[in-house]
């Protein structure tokens, strides 16, 4: 077993320095053997960051059927093994938060292609897997408690020794509606049926975008304006909505940890690996955004995706407690039986002891946390929103590491402009974009 985050570092080292080509070739050498959905995901992230936006659709197309498809039989092939093995054994479907985030990236890439159209089309499908997932989650919540009591199987990640749990049970973790309802999603949501003349469709975007980030008021802003917007004839101006990616979504790390079970009414001390939610090691998003004619727009926190990440966690620490508490106390049953065996005498019912110790210690130094998550998503995203005369135009992000400028060439009565922070680098995807002289060289995007 070994650690997806050391794995996928180097690729992110790689695209954090502007060269998304030798990232690209990282990614494709540690996945020759196999390309399941996380592959597909980080590819049209960096395909998405190079501004091959057909490239980066067909690898987040293939991702989504993969998602849609063929898990559904790996999962069942992988669910036997992980009860043995680990929960690395099972095939990847996606935490909920990255297949809602799948099609929102995808519905931004249709709109970096001016394609409203068709943005639209991946917007009604974010909205469609929602309710799928809500569904879903009832059902699984139903399935982990009986699955726990059949068993006699622990559910608190709290019973664990040490497990750090103020890093998924917090007032901001908790906070959250859900793990996959964004108030991006719903906010491009608003914009794009705005852009598209449905303020009827546009006014539940808006308005569950405000729900889930409260007290915001741009997007109050967005929902109380929007009759009049909507009705304004064109005076050549762009209502333009930045969007503000900054940093990587967290990694998770597996962890050893020790719970108490009962065996043959004695209380025995079990080895569980578990996954762990990694420190926040992100610089903070900027809070403002300066144009080329002189003004400034404050950036709104939107969307923490750090916090969804960690909210999903939550929600699945109770079916991946059940999964590690059958496989811990099973293995540590086999090892009580086999010192018995020993302890009874003779040859044979030694070579049986340590021959069943054996097995079942290898079974649990095999034990791996599954700690695959899509690490190139931003930890924090951002908005804000201007009119612009038709044309090109000047964008500043200040960053601790100093300006990032971009230019745009805004054209229609709406655009989308996308800024994603990488550690060293900023990225832009938008219609005619490009990044200014003195913000950073282009070097390894072509």
């Amino acid at each position: 077993m070994h650690s997806y985050d050391r794995e996928v570092y180097g690729t992110i080292d790689q695209a954090s320095a502007g060269n998304v080509d030798a990232a690209l070739r990282m990614l494709e050498a540690s996945n020759r053997s196999s390309k399941d959905v996380l592959y597909y995901l980080e590819r049209g992230m960096l395909e998405r960051f190079a501004e091959r936006y057909p490239q980066s659709q067909k690898s987040w197309n293939d991702a989504n059927q993969r998602i849609q498809t063929e898990i559904g039989v790996q999962e069942a092939m992988g669910n036997a093994a992980s009860y043995l093995i680990g929960d690395q054994a099972r095939a990847y479907a996606g935490h909920d938060y990255e297949k809602v985030m799948l099609l929102t990236y995808m519905a931004l890439n249709q709109l970096a292609m001016g394609d409203f159209d068709n943005a639209r089309v991946a917007i009604k499908q974010t909205h469609e897997l929602e309710a799928v997932i809500g569904d879903l989650r009832g059902k699984q919540i139903a399935r982990v408690e009986e699955q726990a009591r059949k068993k006699g199987a622990r559910t608190s990640f709290k019973e664990l020794n040490g497990y750090p749990v103020e890093s998924i049970d917090n007032p901001a973790v908790n906070a959250l509606k859900n793990s996959y309802q964004s108030a991006l999603a719903h906010y491009l949501a608003g914009f794009v049926y705005e852009a598209t003349g449905e303020p009827s469709l546009a006014a539940p975007g808006y308005r569950l975008a405000n729900e889930l980030q409260p007290n915001q008021p741009l997007l109050e802003e967005g929902l109380r304006g929007l009759d009049q917007r909507v009705r304004t004839p064109d005076d050549g101006m762009t209502d333009v909505l930045f969007i503000v990616g900054s940093g990587t979504a967290p990694a998770i790390r597996s962890q050893q940890f020790r719970m108490p079970v009962f065996i043959e009414g004695r209380i025995v001390f079990v080895s569980i690996a578990a996954p762990v939610m990694a420190p926040t090691t992100f610089i903070a998003p900027p809070r403002q955004l300066l144009l080329g004619d002189g003004r400034s727009l404050a950036v709104t926190p939107l969307t923490s995706i750090d916090l969804m990440a960690r909210r999903s966690l939550k929600d699945d620490m109770p079916s991946i407690m059940v999964r590690a508490s059958v496989r811990s106390t099973a293995n540590a049953v086999a090892q009580y039986q086999s010192q018995r065996a020993m302890s009874d005498g003779g040859n044979r019912s030694a070579v049986v002891g340590l021959a069943g110790m054996a097995i079942s210690t290898g079974i649990a130094l095999l034990a791996h946390a599954d700690d695959r998550t899509w690490r190139t998503l931003p930890a924090e995203i951002s908005i804000a929103r201007a009119r612009l005369p038709r044309g090109e135009h000047t964008v500043t992000l200040a960053t601790s590491e100093g300006q990032r400028n971009a230019r745009v060439d805004v054209k229609g009565r709406y655009a989308v402009v996308d800024l994603r922070l990488l550690r060293h680098r900023m990225y832009v995807n938008a219609p005619g974009a490009s990044l200014a002289q003195g913000s950073a060289n282009r070097e390894g995007l072509k």
